[in-house]
């Protein structure tokens, strides 16, 4: 009986699609790209469902997507961003996106896309507080900043007075807290920082901070078809101008030089 089921067994294995063809397999099947996405009310660049606003950067990217491979794109909204990978892993969606940074700490658990979006931390007050461009002149301001990001885990490692770090801003709250004084600098991403600063002239970016990174797509490890079906088309839609087109429409015209700055160019 025992060989039986081992036969059985084997046989199954042999017969079942490989992991590596599971997700876009799937999404095929199903007709549908689940797209796992915090919606922040107060940054809908990169994502947004409201009918009064264009459906942001990611959005249209992955709208295109769909399109050329003929399904439907649903969004599903997720409450945080620590609960991002979770719902990737449990099954919830199919990709994680919107504003989504690749970092070490989440490779470890998910695969990413190539670059979507150059993204570097970068220190931001608001005048009348002076612009910050040390570590010195940051460890002197109350720091605000949200668990669970990696905002947060960049922060940790710039030996910061606990007690300078109020790591309790609800997601989109930054200039807010920037402007009711609860804090006096954020360390956030260049690419919000630059949309903030549309709106408001007085915000003031600083020092960057850490190296430059990659916004991505994420997507669960062994649905390499899936990545690489996504990377296939972020690679061939960033050789047009409908990626620098975006970037304008969502950022503004300095954006791009900005971006250089970013990126150490």
């Amino acid at each position: 009986m025992i060989r039986s089921l081992l036969s059985l067994l084997c046989a199954a294995a042999v017969l079942a699609p490989p992991l590596a063809q599971a997700g876009m397999t799937e999404v095929r099947s199903a007709g549908t790209l689940r797209v796992l996405a915090v919606l922040d009310p107060n940054r809908p660049e990169f994502f947004s469902l409201r009918p009064d606003l264009p459906p942001g950067f990611d959005h249209e990217i992955l709208q295109g997507f769909a399109d050329l491979h003929r399904v439907k794109l649903q969004v599903v909204s997720v409450p945080s961003w620590d609960a991002l990978v979770p719902s990737l892993l449990a099954g919830k969606g199919d990709v994680v996106a919107g504003r989504f940074t690749a970092t070490e700490g989440r490779r470890k658990t998910i695969d990413f896309t190539q670059e979507v979006f150059p993204y570097r931390l970068v220190v931001l007050t608001r005048k009348p507080r002076p612009n910050v461009t040390t570590v010195e002149e940051l460890r002197r301001e109350k720091v605000g900043t949200m668990k669970g990001t990696n905002l947060a885990e960049a922060i940790s490692t710039l030996g910061l007075p606990p007690a300078n770090v109020d790591d309790e801003i609800p997601t989109g709250g930054f200039v807010d807290a920037l402007h009711s004084g609860r804090v006096t600098a954020v360390v956030w991403g260049v690419e919000s920082v630059i949309a903030s600063q549309k709106e408001d002239p007085d915000l003031q970016l600083g020092m960057f901070v850490g190296a430059p990174g990659s916004l991505a797509f994420g997507v669960r490890k062994g649905d390499t078809d899936l990545r690489q079906a996504l990377d296939d088309y972020v690679e061939n839609f960033r050789k047009t101008t409908s990626w620098s087109r975006l970037v304008v429409k969502y950022f503004g015209s300095s954006a791009p030089d900005i971006l250089k700055k970013a990126r150490g160019e």
